[in-house]
């Protein structure tokens, strides 16, 4: 099922010093990306139901300003998206990432 932002109603990022520094490290993402494809036309948002034991988790997948395709999973707490992963996406999301809504 796919969610537009809207329904979350975010007002701002919260970020993990940790979750910063493990993006940057394990997948070369800068956070600041990471917040791009949240106001970017294309984005994608799912529930995760899987990893939503103990909060609501989301996965999205969007566009950078410059044109990386990149799939977050974050979760949402006193109305801040925080960021827990962020990588590019795979030939297989992307090909979910590109398919027209129906």
């Amino acid at each position: 099922m796919s969610l537009s932002l809207s329904q979350l109603k975010p007002l701002s990022f919260d970020w993990d010093e940790h979750n910063q520094d493990k993006n940057w490290h394990k997948h070369q993402v800068k956070f600041r990306e990471c917040e791009q494809i949240f106001s970017n036309k294309q984005l994608k948002i799912f529930i995760d139901i899987k990893h939503s034991q103990i909060e609501p988790r989301f996965t999205a997948l969007g566009k950078t300003n410059r044109g990386r395709k990149l799939i977050i999973t974050f979760t949402i707490r006193n109305k801040k998206i925080r960021i827990i992963s962020a990588r590019n996406q795979s030939h297989q999301e992307r090909k979910l990432y590109e398919a027209k809504e129906e």
